[in-house]
């Protein structure tokens, strides 16, 4: 039977907090791969800048590098796998922020080709091993040629002890391996003392890394953005109203619900997701509850999601931040994460406040 609503009525928004996802663990590992705004990029459309030789001398090594695993692999006992082990690359990208390191990492894993490569963030690459466990994460990860980490964390010690440890047990399988680290807004150009930090959070693993520095200026020539524009809720209950692919949810109770669901579904919480609407945003005083809107943000940006949001991020202050985090987050262990989170939603809100127009 077809029930037929009255006139003037519509059915309700659909809502992320409404939804349960289940996701199989041959999807967690079929989704790391490089990011949608960068699923088309490559060697050839990195534009190395001349005044910083540097972008060259990593490009051309990257590109040697990719050569050299795109060869058929050798079999064998093992004696060829501890060859293996011992020759297989392992390449760190260094360098300050909006040089190009995303883009470079991005194109050797399509260099190398999907099917021999893993691509994920250093909080995808943990959550899947509290998905699947640290032996069976490792014998997934380790079918492949390459394994790349994006992003990787220099704040949180027992995540960065627990990828050391997974990048070893690759490492010794002949695995080779990429990584880039983030780094805060404030230290731009610091990309050394950034390679620093890695070398000594992967301990054992030094040694093999190969620091590619990469110097240069931001390339997207603006300012780290941390203000998100904030819309009236009307505008964004209408916006929402208007389009089959949008979701509509109160900020509070989405972020109870994220807390029912594991990390490494957020992903899977965005299936045919276009647009995110917000209402009731407002601070987040708790750093469990930050750090989950940070990886559910993390997830948005990887799928270019725009997000409206309404409410009161007006701290009345003049430092060009949003208050969506607290200061003493701003300032303790987590700060990268929370500069990047905020870095991310302002550009994800501005689009979805000029889709909403």
């Amino acid at each position: 039977m077809t029930t037929v609503e009255p006139a003037g009525t519509s059915a309700p928004p659909a809502s992320l907090a409404q939804r349960h996802p289940r996701v199989p663990a041959d999807r967690l590992l079929a989704e790391l791969a490089p990011p949608r705004h960068f699923a088309d990029e490559s060697f050839d459309t990195y534009r190395p800048d001349p005044a910083h030789p540097s972008q060259q001398r990593a490009l051309d090594r990257l590109r040697e590098v990719a050569a050299t695993l795109q060869q058929p692999a050798r079999g064998g006992g093992s004696w060829w796998r501890r060859r293996a082990a011992a020759t297989a690359p392992a390449v760190y990208l260094d360098g300050g922020f909006g040089v190009g390191k995303t883009h470079l990492l991005a194109s050797l894993a399509h260099a190398v080709g999907r099917e021999r490569t893993v691509y994920g963030t250093f909080v995808e690459l943990t959550n899947l091993v509290g998905a699947l466990g640290f032996a069976a994460t490792v014998d997934a990860l380790a079918a492949h040629r390459l394994v790349c980490i994006d992003e990787f964390e220099l704040d949180d010690p027992g995540d960065t002890v627990l990828m050391s440890r997974l990048l070893r047990e690759l490492a010794d399988r002949g695995v080779a391996l990429a990584a880039t680290s983030n780094t805060l807004p404030e230290s731009l150009g610091e990309g050394r003392f950034a390679a620093e930090d890695f070398l000594r959070e992967i301990q054992a693993l030094a040694a093999r890394f190969e620091v590619l520095r990469i110097d240069g200026e931001d390339h997207r020539h603006r300012a780290v953005t941390t203000r998100a524009p904030v819309l009236d809720a009307a505008a964004v209950r209408a916006a929402v109203a208007t389009r089959p692919d949008a979701t509509l949810d109160d900020l509070d109770a989405l972020l109870d619900h994220l807390a029912s669901v594991h990390p490494s579904r957020y992903g899977a919480l965005l299936d045919g997701v276009g647009l995110v609407g917000l209402t009731g945003v407002r601070p987040v005083t708790r750093q469990d509850v930050a750090l989950r809107l940070v990886v559910l943000v993390d997830r948005l940006y990887d799928r270019d999601v725009p997000v409206a949001l309404a409410g009161d991020l007006d701290g009345g202050t003049d430092d060009g931040g949003t208050r969506l985090f607290t200061p003493e987050m701003l300032a303790g262990g987590y700060r990268k994460k929370y500069y990047r989170a905020l870095s991310r939603l302002g550009a994800l809100a501005a689009e979805g406040a000029r889709v909403t127009g």
